[in-house]
């Protein structure tokens, strides 16, 4: 089976890039060149950007594939480039989305493929979503292969994945807990959340490609383990080796004080998601995740662990959260006083 992928040197990209190797798959990632070292034996390269289209058109030449995996469309306008370069080339596209497009606030607890697309709190979100209604509406005019993938939080070894961090450098939240301060976790902590290895998702969807069923249909992939985020941070910390001071700050205030945060919060991983994933079961014969995060987090501390230079700190982060604590603690304790007057 012959596949490309758009990228294929991220978080989740990467893992499914060793899978398809390992797997047999005559693969080729298009990148720019700039993290595409260390690759499985077997896999090409194109070194192009993709947003020149003349100039990926003249690399991929005659060449058709089985399958093309998008992992860095993000607007409508990068789906109508795709749809111009690969209508006719591929037997499948595949459209990473993200599950964060599903309904916010949901309207009932268990999330399928058929739960509502609409987050009105998240430009990400509502950009997959119109990338998404683009790309089916191919499908239904000009028959244009698609499948629709959409991953929730999902890490490796390179990632600490927790609601309140620094995604650049992921190590600051472990900094913040191995330091004995204070780690932010949103609301009570008690929503339920789900976060998934990158190596079980790569399962789904490399099981997926070339799949002929899998044509015109949506995916999610991720795991079947459900906890509260306190039990997230409470795992990390054990696997950190200290024990963390958790302090619990409501994500409107969070928000309030910081807008960029309105997104991944209350857009995302804020509200209680619990994922269905009989689809992607009945898809793809004997999905399953096999990581458990109690498993997953302790390699990616020793990954941390084993290089001090791995060891990123996010002092603009650091400082943002230290304020953010200050001014909630503030607030509160004029609260109190305020009601024993």
């Amino acid at each position: 089976m012959r596949v490309l992928f758009i990228g294929g040197t991220g978080i989740i990209s990467t893992a499914c890039t060793r899978l398809a190797a390992e797997r047999g798959i005559d693969l080729t990632l298009l990148t720019r060149g700039r993290r595409a070292a260390g690759l499985p034996d077997g896999v090409k390269t194109l070194t192009v950007d993709i947003e020149d289209a003349a100039k990926v058109d003249g690399a991929l030449g005659g060449h058709g594939f089985d399958a093309v995996v998008d992992w860095i469309a993000f607007t409508p306008e990068q789906i109508e480039r795709d749809l111009k370069l690969f209508h006719g080339r591929t037997r499948q596209f595949v459209f990473i989305s993200s599950a964060s497009a599903y309904q916010k606030p949901s309207t009932h607890y268990l999330i399928t493929e058929s739960t509502p697309l609409a987050n009105p709190f998240w430009d990400y979100s509502r950009n997959k979503i119109a990338c998404e209604e683009r790309l089916l509406r191919a499908y239904r005019e000009v028959g244009f292969p698609i499948t629709i993938v959409r991953p929730s939080l999902t890490y490796g070894e390179t990632q600490v994945a927790l609601a309140i961090n620094s995604w650049a450098k992921s190590y600051t939240v472990v900094d913040r807990m191995r330091r004995g301060k204070q780690v932010i976790v949103p609301g009570d902590g008690s929503s339920l959340w789900t976060i998934t290895h990158n190596t079980d998702f790569a399962k789904g969807l490399v099981g997926l490609l070339g799949l002929e069923q899998a044509i015109g249909h949506a995916f999610h992939i991720t795991s079947d383990e459900v906890m509260t985020w306190d039990q997230y941070y409470r795992i990390t910390a054990e696997a950190a080796g200290v024990e963390p001071r958790l302090i619990h700050i409501p994500s409107d205030f969070i928000a309030a004080c910081q807008p960029p945060a309105l997104g991944g919060l209350v857009g995302d991983k804020a509200v209680s998601v619990v994922f269905d994933n009989t689809k992607i079961k009945r898809f793809v014969p004997g999905y399953c995740a096999t990581t458990p995060f109690g498993q997953g987090i302790r390699r990616t501390l020793a990954w941390f662990d084993a290089d001090p230079t791995r060891k990123e700190v996010d002092d603009q982060s650091n400082a943002a959260w230290d304020k953010l604590i200050a001014a909630y603690e503030s607030g509160l304790s004029l609260a109190v006083r305020s009601f024993q007057a």
